[in-house]
């Protein structure tokens, strides 16, 4: 657990530390020189009944705003720093606006400098904090007089942070996958290149390789540190110092992230919900800001809506982020935006999808997907893969990619897929109400396929597969649904309504009649496929298709159709006329069967193919008939 400090420059937050922790938190000479915090602080807090926690101290002067987001957006509770003496001041409320911003929800207020104002003045003070956090996250806080060099108030602040901090709900689990803000490197002889942040998630341990964004780079872990303490491991919410193999320091910064996972994927665009502060009444997609999620701080525009209003009168859009640089985020993330010049805090949100799809009629970015309405407030991972998966259609979401885009931990996405009813195939997940269209779309094109060409044994897959707007994977699944429904049935590679059968209208059976009367007119030399195409039109070729399946027809060649009944009769002549065991050329077949070459050819290949001869290199022999 970490908790952060807040304030206004000089109203004693460093100093409140070090009683606390007796830790000095400024560490660089420029800070010991001017007596002002510049750079974070880190420092353990031991706390009766809660244990030991990380302390990030943050500067307060507006110069180091971007400093103290990078401190601020990994704490789990605030100390929001008040100097009695001084009261409320700017940064004090831009501080409070950011804790808000990042959805900080508990913490203390301490009034320092208290043994330097009378009671009365201190009274006057402590009703301008509770007007000041009237109607924010930390309005319930509680607020305690100390003084850093008497150490009055010291042991009722502990108490008041324990008691903050005993209600901090868990911010993930240790079986999460693992990401780390770097908000600080550097060397140590002996160890060599050390990155150190809060872990947000997931756990790391020795040995274990992690991925470092930006670049991609996979890195060993040569050991992990807590609190200045060798340890086997550390887990979200700790404040960590990563050994790492193979890394330069100059590889690493601020605004670095390591990650165990190759899913973690930089992202230069995602979806998001959008609250400006109520001083602000709108911003462009031509205004640009400065993005602010972790320890990442990037030039950014919003690029649709084209204005997003004030949170006062609209309480939030649901737009499109733009970012110059890639960052690695995920679904439910707090994120700050300021305006560069001049530079204040114009806002900030939740980041909806760090990865959203394509849109319709648009580039990637152009357009927000507002057919599942987000709401900040109530928004749960759960909820937030509903929303994904539900405008996603038939396109779906990587089983892979959900923990990410939806702020899940690997372990709870069947479960929350199956609270959904969404269907899983292959390595997607899909909405049950998608699956069901892609269904009912399949089974009226098999519908019209079959009434649009009734002589045909039903629809080729291989037409569905075109025709159908999914992949091949969810035609199978749904296919295989409807099949189990009796809905369609599978015959080889057709498919058709289950049940059907083509049925021959008048014109079509007379029709029919008049092909099989041409092909018995000379029944062992019957026209080809093409002759009797052109003398009957179109529908002759499918007519023939459908008397080889009625059993009336036997394809002997691939352009030729004799009568079944002439078949036979052919063959019975071979075996009436040959004898076993003997080779016959082509020329003794021809007399027996009374044929030209024309048509003997492809009768003896078709033998050969039905098992009635065997072709040796000298002739045909005939075989004897099956029992």
């Amino acid at each position: 657990m970490i908790l952060g400090t807040a304030g206004h420059i000089d109203h004693g937050k460093t100093a409140l530390v070090r009683a606390l922790t007796g830790v000095d938190t400024d560490r660089l000479p420029e800070e010991k020189r001017r007596g002002i915090t510049i750079d974070l602080g880190f420092a353990p807090l031991e706390l009766n009944g809660i244990g030991t926690i990380g302390v990030v101290d943050v500067p307060g002067h507006e110069s180091f705003i971007r400093t103290m987001l990078a401190g601020a957006s990994g704490i789990d509770l605030a100390l929001l720093v008040v100097a009695a003496d001084e009261g409320v001041m700017p940064q004090t409320r831009e501080h409070l606006e950011i804790l808000s911003l990042l959805g900080i929800r508990e913490g203390v207020v301490a009034l320092t400098k208290a043994d330097l104002v009378s009671e009365e003045w201190l009274a006057l003070a402590t009703e301008d904090v509770h007007s000041l956090i009237g109607g924010t996250p930390l309005g319930k806080s509680a607020i305690v007089a100390v003084s850093a060099v008497t150490g009055a108030g010291l042991p009722e602040l502990r108490d008041a942070i324990a008691e903050a901090a005993s209600r901090v709900g868990p911010r993930g689990t240790d079986s999460d996958l693992f990401r780390m803000p770097v908000d600080r490197a550097f060397t140590i002889r002996g160890t060599g290149t050390v990155a150190t942040g809060t872990v947000w998630s997931g756990m790391v341990k020795k040995d274990a390789t992690l991925i470092l964004h930006p670049g991609g780079r996979r890195l060993r872990v040569r050991g992990v540190q807590r609190h200045g303490s060798v340890v086997a491991d550390a887990g979200v919410g700790d404040r960590a110092a990563i050994a790492l193999a193979g890394c330069d320091v100059g590889e690493l910064g601020r605004g670095s992230v390591l990650v165990s996972d190759p899913a973690w994927e930089p992202t230069k665009l995602m979806e998001a919900h959008v609250a400006l502060s109520i001083h602000v009444d709108s911003i462009t997609s031509r205004t640009r800001v400065r993005f602010h999620l972790g320890t990442n701080d990037v030039s950014a525009l919003i690029t649709r809506p084209t204005r997003v209003a004030g949170s006062g009168a609209r309480g939030g859009e649901t737009v499109r982020i733009k970012l110059d640089e890639a960052v690695v985020a995920r679904g439910g993330d707090r994120f700050v935006i300021r305006l560069p010049s001049p530079a204040r805090t114009v806002g900030g949100g939740t980041v909806i999808d760090p990865h959203p799809p394509r849109r319709k009629g648009g580039k990637r970015g152009e357009e927000s997907d507002s057919r599942v309405s987000f709401d900040p407030a109530s928004s749960t991972p759960t909820t937030s893969l509903a929303r994904i998966i539900a405008t996603s259609d038939s396109a779906g979401i990587g089983l892979q990619q959900i923990p990410i885009r939806c702020g899940l931990a690997p372990g709870h996405v069947r479960a929350a897929l199956d609270a959904l009813e969404a269907v899983a195939v292959g390595n997607r997940a899909y909405s049950r109400a998608t699956v069901d269209a892609i269904g009912e779309d399949l089974e009226r094109l098999i519908q019209d396929e079959v009434a649009n060409s009734p002589l045909e044994p039903g629809v080729s897959l291989q037409t569905i597969r075109a025709a159908a707007k999914a992949s091949g994977a969810v035609i199978d699944w749904c296919l295989n649904r409807l099949v189990l429904e009796v809905r369609v049935e599978l015959v080889g590679s057709l498919v058709r309504p289950a049940g059907w059968e083509g049925q021959l209208g008048d014109g079509e059976r007379q029709l029919s009649d008049a092909i099989l009367h041409d092909i018995c007119v000379r029944p062992d030399e019957p026209p080809s496929v093409g002759e009797l195409f052109a003398k009957f039109g179109t529908k002759a070729p499918a007519l023939l298709r459908k008397m080889e399946r009625d059993g009336v027809l036997e394809r002997v060649a691939d352009d030729r159709y004799y009568a079944r009944v002439s078949v036979s009769k052919m063959v019975e002549l071979l075996r009436r006329n040959l004898d076993r065991g003997r080779v016959y050329g082509p020329g003794e077949l021809r007399e027996v069967l009374g044929v030209s070459r024309k048509y003997l050819i492809p009768f003896l290949e078709f033998c050969d193919r039905t098992g009635v001869t065997d072709r040796t290199a000298e002739g045909r022999v005939i075989r004897p008939p099956a029992d």
